[in-house]
């Protein structure tokens, strides 16, 4: 077994992660206190879909809790909330994850217990058909099952309904040509109401093999105890790996692409989406962190304060800014909620501030963005489930958690020069896809 050590920032010890000769990758961080998380991190979400079973990842995820050959559905919520865990999961492009958090518990033992009721949800899903639901038609009205599938559905659509992820969406599917982020995580009601239970476990068995996930332990606890108590609930019995295909990114649009659509809202929505860099490009990732705080994020920022507050006459009701990091190629959006008769001049202002932020930034801005990034860094190793997440994403989003070392060194060598050039190479209007949402015409 391959052992690493990692120097994670703001932890008394280093991280430690093993490599097992199947692949699976086994992470330990220490943090003092009670409290532990167990998460298994799969390299699986919708960038493993296709049009034909597009939201099976998140399907899926549903579904792993709804029992195995040793537990009923329910068993596994119920055992470990009773304990006073937290129970949950998240699906994304890149990622599934699952955790629990917890006390450890006299002598560790409910620590344990909840490592081996993990180590069987994620080995051994049965996915009970009695708990899918039946397969039917969307046309069909009489149908009142409430099953999983129903419940996956009726999430869909009301995720659906929201004008926020109606303009995402629809930026979204046009920032890409060929790349699979085009498509939606949470997937179609067409697709999830007739998807076979054959099919989600074929799913399962192709993308949830050893070298595909990571299970990440945060606490205090004995570390060769529970590598051996992991190695063996882990037990993979010769699952076969899977290989994920590498997909090209993008380029980013060499015009600017503007769609627009109606619903019944009130108000306008509006979004510019930007490609941008890898994810394990730290650097500019951080530079980008950086834009994206002084431009969108809270009321110090110049969007809040030139477009809303210090504003001449109201335009917006609200504007911000949002960063994602995808293993394939991050993206930037600048979004904004608008009175609908001043569309033409929301769109320009908010063109207007981000080409500013290329040309013009103040000591004292800049200052407080690389502070105000440290001090949420930091923040993210205040408690296990924190320390997991950021954990988890660095091992499957940038693939390299000793990235996580270098952090601090290359935010404090960041320049105002450094933001400004970055911002010229990822925020330009010719490659934005402008997204905008409309109220119906009476």
């Amino acid at each position: 077994m391959k052992k690493t050590l990692v120097k994670y920032p703001y932890l008394t010890k280093d991280v430690e992660i093993y490599e097992r000769e199947n692949g699976h990758k086994i992470v330990f961080a220490h943090k003092e206190g009670d409290m532990v998380n167990i998460s298994s991190w799969v390299r699986t979400g919708s960038i493993n879909e296709n049009e034909k079973n597009n939201g099976v990842s998140h399907f899926l995820e549903h579904l792993m809790f709804k029992g195995t050959h040793k537990h009923k559905a329910g068993y596994f919520d119920r055992t470990l909330e009773a304990k006073g865990a937290i129970v949950n999961a998240a699906t994304w492009k890149d990622y599934t994850f699952y955790y629990v958090t917890l006390p450890k518990g006299e002598g560790c033992k409910d620590f344990y217990e909840a490592l081996e009721l993990h180590a069987d949800m994620m080995l051994d899903p049965v996915l009970p058909e009695d708990e899918i639901g039946k397969e039917f038609d969307l046309n069909d009205n009489t149908v009142t099952d409430k099953r999983e599938r129903h419940v996956v559905i009726e999430e869909i659509r009301m995720c659906k309904d929201r004008p926020w992820t109606k303009v995402y969406n629809q930026a979204n599917f046009n920032m890409y040509t060929k790349h699979p982020y085009k498509r939606d995580v949470i997937g179609t009601p067409e697709i999830i109401s007739q998807i076979s239970q054959a099919e989600i476990m074929n799913y399962y068995k192709t993308h949830y093999t050893p070298n595909n996930v990571t299970t990440i332990v945060v606490g205090d606890f004995n570390h060769e105890e529970v590598l051996d108590k992991i190695c063996k609930e882990f037990d993979w019995k010769g699952r076969e790996n899977f290989e994920n295909p590498v997909f090209e990114i993008d380029k980013p649009t060499d015009k600017t692409l503007y769609f627009e659509s109606t619903a019944n809202v009130n108000t306008g929505f509006l979004m510019f989406g930007y490609l941008t860099c890898p994810a394990n490009n730290i650097k500019e990732s951080i530079i980008m962190d950086i834009v994206n705080m002084m431009l969108g994020e809270g009321t110090s920022s110049r969007f809040y304060q030139n477009l809303i507050e210090k504003a001449k006459e109201p335009v917006f009701n609200m504007a911000e800014c949002d960063y994602y990091q995808f293993r394939d190629g991050n993206t930037f959006f600048a979004e904004a909620n608008f009175r609908p008769e001043k569309k033409e001049q929301a769109i320009e202002l908010l063109k207007q501030e981000i080409e500013k932020i290329k040309t013009t930034v103040s000591e004292d801005e800049f200052k407080k963005a690389v502070k105000k990034t440290k001090a949420e860094f930091a923040f993210k190793a205040e408690t296990v489930s924190e320390i997991s997440d950021t954990i988890g994403n660095y091992m499957t989003v940038c693939n390299n958690l000793t990235l996580v070392e270098n952090y601090l060194d290359i935010l404090s060598k960041i320049t105002i020069e450094d933001v400004q050039e970055t911002a010229k190479k990822y925020l330009n209007i010719n490659n934005a896809v402008i997204s905008v949402l409309m109220p119906e015409k009476q």
